[in-house]
């Protein structure tokens, strides 16, 4: 039995697109997919949840501020700043953030890139056409 509380819902979440890269044109064999960066900062008490998994989407964190709380196989770790951690197919996790300052991540990731709309580009949208998670 796990002593893992229930998986709480996403709140005190931000993300910020940073950089996109169409890797379609960089390296044969993966047009449809992206090489993205984000910033994302999790409030004090924030929650990154839903429970995920990472197939099809490997990627890095890297923390520049505060400390999160990764979840996964019934085990909190705690990564401050200057720690980072891999996320590849066999992740299944959320984060959150204990503490009473704003945590703050790096988080590069390959992702399937998903056709630009005009109602994205109308509302602002700035996934840069990659998928969201």
């Amino acid at each position: 039995m796990s002593h893992e509380p229930a998986v709480p819902e996403t709140r005190g979440v931000t993300v910020e697109l940073l950089a996109v890269v169409d890797l379609g044109p960089e390296i044969e064999g993966m047009a449809g997919w992206a090489l993205r960066m984000r910033k994302v900062t999790l409030a004090a008490g924030g929650v990154f949840g839903p429970l995920h998994d990472h197939k099809d989407r490997p990627g890095t964190v890297f923390i520049l501020q505060g400390t999160i709380t990764d979840h996964r196989n019934g085990i909190a770790t705690d990564y401050g700043p200057g720690v980072g951690w891999p996320e590849d197919r066999d992740t299944l996790h959320w984060l959150e953030n204990r503490g009473s300052m704003p945590a703050v991540e790096i988080s590069v990731d390959i992702v399937r890139q998903v056709p630009m709309t005009q109602a994205s580009a109308r509302t602002g949208d700035r996934s840069g056409g990659v998928t969201r998670a």
